[in-house]
């Protein structure tokens, strides 16, 4: 792995106004909410010092070379063409996703989520009086060919391998026909990759995401915003690409906040090949007034697509090596824990069922008598209550003490 970048530094977030640090209930490590205790990428911090040099701070526009920012990256980096003209400005996908439901639904309308899943998928469809309708994802053995698929990559552990044959997950085409079915069904809110889980979205899975409901009239909001955090030598796929019917039935959220740590930056884009579809959702983010950048929204997003490459693959690989130290751990110290395989983002998924306690009670008692701050599963939806979700994004020091802190406890 390069050493160009320090992904070990320790760094003091208190007194930053970090909510990451300041609302983890006093918890020594907040290992809750997505972001990462790592430093931006240098080419990052660089444009921000010279833009800030400027001092000059007043209104912005959208230039050339944010689009062809976005346009290059997932060219490069997704095999996927992405036009200029589907490009919308948005300042984050938090908000791309709260205005896309107030848009195209109605009030008592259902939106699908295939749970678990991002728990402010839930906010954003309450908050706009729509009614949340969860289609759990199966959580269950592996099917023979998928066992095989995975035995087939030769980056998988034994230990892996043994992981999948017991839980993985998978979508529950069945019950998302008969949800998607029902007339009061609008939008399906689609994670891609998936959050929790780390799942990563295969062609055949969403090709048949887009058949169902283009077959039910109902859009995809596509939330694609890990999609950067694969672990090496994978690689996710948009929904977009996967077919006609795909990219004009979608909506596609994405960002460089969540793979370059920049989330305070407030800076994302919508993606719509749909031209009707489009004017709809540029109508919407400009009547909510989140489509107008702030003077460091547009530097940031140029700076990590065009020059952040080998720092986020560095990255990438920190990650990947902090999944396998906790994996390793759970296995030979913590084995009434199991943690389900990821395949991307750096969030773990932790099945705690044999504890005996719920996830709200385990989160609870691991921040206050172990200093340990996991989120509980159950903010992801009835399908997460036995399970904790773990961020791994900080120093790989921090990340064993973690461990070693909650040994004690467990």
């Amino acid at each position: 792995m390069s050493t160009k970048y320090d992904f070990d530094k320790m760094t003091d977030r208190h007194g930053t106004d970090s909510l990451k640090w300041e609302e983890c209930g006093g918890a020594e490590y907040p290992m809750w909410v997505a972001d990462m205790d790592f430093e931006a990428a240098p080419a990052i911090r660089k444009v921000i010092e010279e833009r800030a040099a400027h001092g000059i701070f007043g209104y912005n526009i959208i230039p050339d070379k944010w689009y062809d920012a976005y346009i290059s990256w997932w060219q490069s980096r997704h095999n996927f063409t992405i036009e200029k003209d589907w490009l919308v400005f948005c300042t984050g996908v938090v908000p791309a996703i709260s205005s896309t439901v107030r848009k195209l639904t109605t009030p008592g309308d259902n939106v699908v989520i295939l749970t678990p899943v991002y728990n402010i998928f839930f906010n954003s469809i309450l908050n706009n009086g729509c009614k949340v309708l969860e289609v759990p994802l199966i959580y269950g053995p592996a099917s023979a060919d998928e066992y095989n698929k995975a035995a087939s990559d030769s980056q998988k552990s034994p230990e892996e391998l043994a992981s999948i044959s017991h839980k993985v997950y998978s979508i529950d085409f069945d019950n998302l026909d008969k949800a998607l079915s029902d007339e009061r069904t609008s939008l399906l809110l689609f994670c891609n990759p998936h959050n929790p889980v780390g799942r990563i979205w295969n062609k055949d899975e969403i090709a048949r995401v887009g058949e169902l409901c283009k077959k039910h009239n109902v859009t995809v909001l596509s939330d694609e915003i890990h999609c950067d955090l694969t672990d090496p030598g994978k690689e996710y796929i948009p929904f977009a690409s996967v077919s006609d019917t795909c990219r004009e039935i979608s909506i596609t959220a994405i960002a460089p906040t969540k793979a370059f740590n920049i989330a305070g930056m407030q800076t994302a884009a919508v993606s719509i090949p749909n031209q009707e579809l489009r004017k709809k959702i540029w109508r919407a983010l400009n009547t909510d007034e989140v489509a107008e950048p702030n003077s460091f929204a547009v530097p940031v997003t140029v700076a990590a697509f065009s020059e952040g490459g080998p720092w986020l693959d560095a990255l990438r690989e920190y990650i990947f090596e902090n999944k396998k130290l906790v994996r390793d751990f759970l296995a030979e110290k913590l084995t009434n824990c199991m943690l389900i395989p990821s395949e991307a983002t750096y969030l773990l998924w932790i099945d705690v069922s044999s504890l005996g306690m719920s996830s709200e009670e385990l989160s609870e008692k691991l921040k206050k008598e172990a200093g340990v701050y996991l989120t509980a599963g159950a903010e992801y939806g009835k399908a997460g209550e036995n399970f904790l979700r773990m961020n791994i994004a900080c120093p790989r020091s921090r990340l064993k003490e973690a461990l070693d802190r909650m040994v004690e406890f467990l």
